[in-house]
């Protein structure tokens, strides 16, 4: 029997953006996606304006608590908190900025205390956030400080039904990736990862491949030394200590049917180099989720998609996705504790 999870805390993203639109268009598919119960945060009247843009006439409810929402799911959409906004699709404004700032903090504040079962988190414009007072790169570095995480320690992820990659180095220029990686780097990531596959993907023995930074692996350092000097002695050092780690692995090869057969996630060395396949493969169902942290945390992995917020055309494929994921390994977690 499945792992019984309070609601799910799901914050707006950019009200401009897409996030609005596809919460009301996950809470309307529902059941055909067997969702788990989820409960939006602040903007009750924006999420009903957002399901009528899109052509939905769902009914939105306000609620005290996430009990409360767990028994208003099944006929209404449940929205805690009694903040909201006008609903202006495709223009982002400063008004906006701080409707989605609170929507973040509060629905990050209720899966810390426990209150929800997981935190998904919308799209958000990290510019805009920035001119309202968010200091941290991304939503990733805020929910970790939130839970009492060192940014180190909470490792980005990118999932979706046919790869999980996760990058080692993100939002830097090419130039500095060389710079960046170091064997305690990879070593804390890598940890980390193996983790959160055991515990929250259920994951006995996970298997990690470890791309190469350069072509090749290096081909015996004529394209670079920096695979056989850092990458190799990490891994071994991984594997010592039990974690079933493999590699440098030459990244043009790695992400073919036959090469994602032989491993659980991939470890990459930049941005793209694990975001491209993961896009190639799963654009419409991938998933951004934090590991490492006291509590679970997914997003759609895409943005705010200003240009057509409001037109009806943005895919609900990775907010469904996203509900599905952070259920699935809230309720792992949860049988692991009570075993």
């Amino acid at each position: 029997m499945a792992q019984a999870i309070l609601p799910l805390a799901v914050s707006l993203g950019d009200p401009a953006g897409v996030g609005p639109e596809l919460i009301a268009a996950a809470w309307f598919a529902r059941r055909v996606h067997a969702l788990p119960a989820f409960c939006a945060v602040g903007g009750a009247g924006l999420l009903a304006s957002a399901a009528r843009a899109r052509g939905l006439d769902i009914p939105v409810e306000r609620v005290g608590s996430m009990e409360e929402a767990a028994l208003v799911y099944d006929r209404a959409l449940p929205v805690i908190g009694d903040f909201d906004g006008e609903y202006r699709p495709g223009a982002p404004d400063r008004e906006g900025a701080v409707l989605a700032l609170e929507s973040l903090t509060q629905a990050t504040a209720l899966a810390v205390s426990g209150q929800a079962g997981a935190l998904m988190t919308g799209p958000i414009a990290k510019s805009r956030l920035a001119e309202v007072g968010f200091d941290y790169p991304g939503q990733t570095e805020f929910v970790a400080a939130a839970a009492g995480v060192e940014t180190e320690d909470a490792v980005m992820m990118l999932a979706g039904p046919n790869l999980r990659t996760v990058p080692l180095t993100v939002h830097v220029a090419l130039s500095a990736v060389p710079g960046l990686i170091t064997q305690d780097l990879i070593l804390r990531r890598a940890r980390v990862v193996a983790r959160a596959l055991e515990r929250d993907f259920g994951l006995a023995h996970p298997r990690i491949a470890i791309a190469a930074l350069n072509p090749h692996a290096g081909e015996d350092g004529r394209f670079g030394d920096e695979d056989q000097r850092i990458v190799a002695p990490a891994i071994e050092q991984l594997c010592a200590e039990g974690i079933n780690a493999s590699g440098p692995h030459a990244a043009d090869g790695l992400f073919a049917a036959r090469g994602r057969a032989g491993f659980d996630v991939a470890i990459c060395m930049y941005h793209d180099q694990a975001l491209i396949p993961l896009k190639a493969l799963d654009f419409d169902h991938g998933v951004n989720i934090t590991l490492g942290l006291p509590i679970i945390r997914s997003s759609p992995d895409h943005g705010t998609a200003f240009p057509i917020a409001g037109k009806g055309q943005a895919n609900v494929g990775a907010t469904v996705s996203a509900l599905r994921l952070a259920a699935d390994c809230a309720r792992s977690r949860a049988a692991l504790l009570a075993a």
